[in-house]
């Protein structure tokens, strides 16, 4: 067997849950669930949960008094980011001391993984290796021939396992799946492909291109054709990722709804932002405000502005945004966002889904 350019995803099990068992060994085989200041009776969401809570249907994103009341013996506890963080930089450490690894990082717990190998699961199962000998964490590789059946892959091997996704088993493995399952299809795009009589994978890949054009545009109706068939990009670029914006978000433990409260939260929230944007010596180019009105129903707006390094105008510019939340609506969440010029040897696109990375 000759050498191959292999994709591996590698995806640390349970992460934030298993580096706080790490640091609290007596939590071990426990409910453990990982979410705001750690006090369920606060709003807050569930960051992460422990294979045990999940047991009893934790998952994340699931409002933290939720999840208490499904595990009342649940171990809750407080977001801890630099905890996170390091650990993360330990496992990166050990993926990019693998001979000849291009590691693309996508977040805390995952990142893609470029090989040339004759066994990638020989090279997957070393990887697992390394990683649990320098940071005592598991994690799940997914072997494929593109980004996205790397990706899908990794659903299939944990805890703890390898599973390869190619070309060959691609429809086999996931074709009578939901389209859902696929990574970069949430609920809506689900809904919307229903609307076409699309439901599962195999109907995605061989879907006719004009009705997805139509109903998604030119350029991403055929994208999401090619998403049903797992192709795409095989490339693991291991150029930097640049943010595009910072934001930052609270949830108000009671509802506001004065509009002179309204606009101190949001400068508050701004005065954050504006020091993470100037931490990049970047200028601002658009705004944005996220609110979500009592009980749950949740708005975005968005503006593009004139290029700018000036506070002020970028304060003036969000407070145009706040003046548009409905008056005497209470809120329960009020976030603020600046858009900054992408340098010109940036990685381009949101996602390694879309347009390939």
């Amino acid at each position: 067997m000759s050498e191959a350019s292999w994709v591996l995803h590698v995806d640390l099990d349970q992460f934030i849950a298993a580096v706080e068992v790490l640091r609290r060994p007596e939590l071990a085989g426990r409910p453990v669930i990982v979410g705001g200041r750690g006090d369920p009776t606060e709003r807050a969401v569930v960051s992460t949960a422990s294979y045990e809570a999940r047991a009893f249907g934790v998952g994340s994103g699931m409002p933290l008094r939720i999840a208490a009341r499904k595990v009342p013996d649940a171990v809750i506890l407080p977001v801890d980011a630099p905890a996170y963080t390091e650990a993360s930089e330990e496992v990166m450490s050990a993926l990019r001391a693998q001979p000849g690894a291009i590691v693309q990082v996508l977040g805390w717990d995952e990142a893609f993984v470029g090989v040339r190998t004759e066994d990638p699961e020989a090279t997957a199962r070393e990887i697992q290796r390394a990683v649990l000998e320098r940071t005592l964490l598991h994690c799940s590789v997914g072997v494929g021939d593109t980004l996205i059946r790397a990706k899908n892959a990794t659903d299939f091997g944990k805890p703890r396992g390898v599973f390869r996704l190619t070309a060959e088993n691609w429809l086999e493995v996931m074709g009578d799946k939901p389209t859902i399952e696929l990574w970069g299809v949430g609920s809506k795009i689900s809904k919307r492909l229903a609307g076409l009589g699309i439901r599962t994978v195999s109907d995605l890949a061989h879907a006719d291109e004009a009705p997805l054009a139509g109903e998604f545009g030119p350029k991403m109706g055929p994208w999401y054709r090619q998403l049903g068939r797992g192709d795409g990009s095989a490339v693991v670029d291991d150029t930097p990722w640049v943010a595009r914006g910072h934001g930052r978000e609270t949830t108000f433990q009671q509802n506001i709804v004065e509009p002179a409260e309204i606009e101190a939260a949001a400068r508050e929230l701004l005065t954050q932002v504006l020091a993470d944007v100037a931490a990049e010596g970047r200028p601002v180019v658009g705004v944005g405000l996220k609110v979500r009105y009592a009980p749950f129903l949740t708005k975005t707006f968005v503006h593009k502005i004139a290029t700018t390094f000036d506070r002020d105008t970028v304060i003036a510019e969000t407070l145009k945004l706040v003046e548009r939340i409905e008056p005497d609506r209470p809120l329960r969440l009020l976030g603020v966002r600046a858009e900054m010029e992408m340098p010109d040897d940036a990685r381009e696109g949101h996602t390694p889904t879309r347009g390939g990375w």
